[in-house]
């Protein structure tokens, strides 16, 4: 991990700066698998699986009797745990529920929102290395709260042909039963643009890899929106002589086992607190059966001595951290300073790890600094506001003459001409 001791803040850019990848050659890779897909369907999402997954696929879909293996292949208690978090995640998720109220802006100009969901969406959930069960309660969850019409669920299969059983056994207790096999950039391309078998959706929601990524990115410029821009994952811990060694290494490492290029970055006013932590950081990484990809991951981490706690969360801000840890005592006053971060966790006992799964927050969350302009995935994220609006003769009588005299100094005549219309109606 690299340490920084009271940079100045001409060094803040550098210290806020990810890791860059040259992505010119995965675009153009990306782009011909995108348009395989389109043209040629569920033929080339098996192509893609046999080349990728090393599956060889009859069929897309999971079966119903897949379902129910799946269910006798989870232990009780992690599908017990899988009740709970979805409990919670429904809990936090229904107290968003918009209600729009009518406004009358002038006396006969009556104006309002309605909430609607968005009727198609699709999920893509990765498989790889880490099979991510937990984003299926945290992306369908939300979508059936909102009351989408269709949610399609796409993740890679092993080698044998099956999808991880926690992910199927979490898509059931979130009440998605349409499941097919297909990961990466040939996923994001089914829902995207439809196949025989996999029907088009109109948003698409998940994480994934640099492909999955770009995939995402390309196919949301004409043919489908997407959640939000997103990359490897990171966390930011702000320290103090009251944080916990332990616990502070601890979500530092549960950050870097994501993958060898998520991000940590601490930020500290203890420079006993500093050493105390990368000690431990040290310590906990030999442990840690994904060892090789968290050290990789710390190579583009740092510790950061600041000052004082005001330096601290301007740094933390100009980061705009997925993830920010507020691991002192004086969490709430420093909770106020936040202005860019995607979900913050306060106190000395708030770890990610309980927004990740069990606290009833999403974690799909803004990275690479994005949480400067997009939140997380919320219950908004499945609904699209409709604005309605009625006027009565009142309300010609109100604002008529305001719309003519504006469209006309637009010298849009037909605009105007609209509204005249109606006011020499009212005359009669």
């Amino acid at each position: 991990m690299n340490i920084i001791r009271y940079p100045r803040r001409e060094e803040w850019k550098e210290i806020v700066e990810r890791p860059h990848l040259d992505v010119s050659q995965l675009n153009a890779v990306v782009s011909g698998v995108l348009n395989d897909v389109r043209q040629n369907g569920d033929e080339a999402v098996k192509k893609y699986e046999a080349k990728f997954d090393h599956a060889q696929l009859s069929s897309l879909a999971v079966s119903e009797v897949e379902m129910e293996e799946a269910e006798q292949l989870i232990a009780p208690e992690l599908r017990d745990a899988l009740v709970l978090a979805h409990h919670n995640i429904k809990a936090f998720h229904e107290s968003q529920r918009f209600e729009g109220k009518p406004v009358e802006t002038q006396p006969g100009v009556t104006c309002w929102q309605k909430s609607v969901a968005i009727e198609k969406v699709g999920l893509y959930i990765p498989g790889g290395t880490a099979p991510l069960f937990s984003t299926v309660l945290m992306l369908a969850t939300p979508a059936k709260i909102a009351g989408c019409r269709e949610i399609v669920l796409c993740t890679p299969p092993n080698a044998e042909g099956k999808v991880n059983p926690a992910i199927l056994v979490a898509a059931r207790v979130a009440g998605v039963n349409r499941i097919f096999k297909a990961g990466g950039v040939q996923a994001i391309g089914a829902m995207a643009y439809g196949t025989e078998s996999v029907p088009k959706v109109y948003k698409i929601f998940g994480p994934g890899n640099q492909y999955v990524m770009a995939a995402k990115q390309q196919v949301s410029l004409h043919d489908c929106a997407i959640d939000m821009p997103a990359g490897p994952s990171e966390v930011c811990v702000i320290a103090d002589e009251t944080s916990n060694p332990q616990f502070v290494a601890a979500d530092l490492l549960s950050q870097a086992e994501h993958g060898t290029d998520s991000q940590v970055l601490l930020i500290t006013t203890s420079e006993k607190m500093l050493e105390e932590v990368r000690n431990e950081v040290e310590l906990q990484l030999q442990k840690l059966p994904r060892k090789e990809i968290a050290a990789k991951a710390l190579e583009n981490s740092k510790l950061v001595l600041v000052n004082n706690k005001e330096k601290a969360m301007e740094l933390s801000n100009t980061y705009a951290p997925e993830h920010l840890i507020l691991a002192t005592d004086d969490h709430e006053q420093l909770a106020a300073k936040v202005v860019n971060a995607g979900s913050v966790f306060m106190g000395h006992l708030a770890c990610e790890s309980a927004g990740d799964y069990a606290s009833g927050t999403n974690h799909t969350l803004p990275t690479h600094g994005y949480a400067m302009a997009y939140n997380g995935v919320n219950l908004d994220s499945y609904n699209r506001k409709i604005t309605f609006q009625h006027l009565t003769a009142e309300g010609i009588r109100s604002i008529g003459r305001a719309v003519e005299l504006m469209a006309a100094n637009e010298q849009l005549d037909a605009h105007k001409n609209a509204m005249t219309v109606r006011i020499n109606s009212l005359k009669h």
